[in-house]
């Protein structure tokens, strides 16, 4: 998962309830349609130009997102947004962690907020939203990559019910410097081995 937003504090934990509706009345979260797709593209290329929590120097164009936007839909995987009143306040997606047949029920997820929107429950209904999803999928776990500098990133996941599984050194590069890579893992169904 590649986390743009600052934690949202209130995170409760508890990924199959959302206690945060009262926060955004109105807002709902559904499939993203093609219309939502230049508001996710504003909002992706707002977080890939000002933190590292997209390793990529380019920005997005709209052909980009949507061919992205399709190809998950065509593998069927969701792409949903937090609709508030017709503007889109964050998105929310996952794919293949790996290509291959040995990784089919693992995913990777992505949610990214609107700046302006961004502690405000938003975050925590789409993450809850992308986990019944995969759940749904017959998924076994959702990893999620994070910068290791991004701690409320970090902390916010942990909270959600995600561990630490791996730390990679130096692996990303951008704004001029070396970027360490922070993995984890949520499990969608029990964890079949118990020794971690």
């Amino acid at each position: 998962m590649r986390s743009g937003a600052p934690a949202d504090d209130r995170l409760s934990g508890k990924p199959d309830e959302n206690p945060h509706e009262e926060d955004a009345p109105g807002m709902e979260i559904r499939d993203a349609a093609e219309a939502d797709i230049d508001q996710i593209r504003e909002i992706y290329n707002d977080v890939l130009t000002h933190s590292t929590a997209i390793y990529n120097d380019r920005p997005a164009t709209l052909d980009d997102r949507m061919a992205w936007w399709k190809a998950r839909v065509e593998q069927g995987y969701p792409v949903l947004v937090a609709d508030d009143g017709g503007e889109v306040a964050g998105f929310a997606s996952f794919g293949d962690f790996r290509p291959w047949p040995g990784y089919r029920f693992t995913v990777e997820g992505t949610v990214h907020i609107r700046a302006d929107r961004r502690g405000q429950g938003v975050g925590t209904a789409l993450l809850q939203a992308i986990v019944g999803r995969a759940r749904a999928l017959g998924k076994h776990t959702m990893i999620a990559g994070v910068d290791a500098e991004n701690a409320a990133s970090l902390r916010y996941l942990e909270r959600f019910g995600f561990e630490r599984a791996g730390y990679l050194r130096e692996v990303g590069f951008k704004f001029g410097r070396y970027l360490d890579l922070v993995l984890l893992q949520y499990w969608l169904t029990p964890a079949a081995r118990k020794d971690g």
